[in-house]
């Protein structure tokens, strides 16, 4: 009986480090809405790595992140958002026409919902150390363009989506361009 126990308690112990090592590097996270239609669908549930960004590895433009903001939720607890980087830090960008310029240049998009983007911004620099970010539902989004959310900083990043779990007949690695 000795042997058993102690052959449980490895097993034990193995699982509980290895949940401790993943839940340092991944972070499992759920949509909520259809802002990121069509790439991700409410309830989509995704995996998250907090280390892409470390080793002066910075987000690139066309990058789905997860990122803490001030807003909140139902239960009064600050939300975390999933967006697109559009714009990165030094950059210009403006939207016009229902089009998104980054230093002047019409930013080609085929990961949105409908290929317009709504709302006018005049050319406005994105700071050092922040993220111009939007949903790729342009239409039913609350991003960038929004007060309430604004450039999204460095600190703010949660990490970056890499995999989705589910629904299971999506399952799959996410790169830039199919989010």
């Amino acid at each position: 009986m000795g042997e058993e126990l102690k052959e449980w308690i490895k097993v034990v112990v193995s699982a509980a480090v290895l949940a401790l090592v993943i839940t340092q590097f991944v972070v499992p996270t759920s949509v909520s809405g259809s802002s990121m239609e069509p790439a991700f669908s409410d309830r989509d549930y995704l995996l998250v790595s907090k280390q892409a960004y470390v080793s002066a590895k910075q987000p690139q433009r066309g990058d789905v992140v997860v990122f803490q903001t001030h807003l909140k939720d139902e239960e009064g607890q600050e939300k975390k958002l999933i967006k697109r980087v559009v714009a990165l830090p030094g950059e210009i960008v403006s939207i016009e026409n229902g089009k998104v310029y980054i230093n002047g240049e019409e930013l080609q998009e085929t990961y949105t919902a409908d290929g317009v983007t709504d709302g006018i911004t005049y050319p406005v620099k994105v700071p050092e150390g922040c993220y111009f970010c939007l949903g790729d539902n342009r239409l039913n989004s609350k991003d960038s363009r929004d007060l309430s959310v604004g450039f999204v900083s460095e600190d703010q990043i949660v990490g970056k989506v890499f995999f989705r779990l589910y629904p299971f007949h999506e399952i799959g690695w996410i790169g830039r361009e199919d989010g």
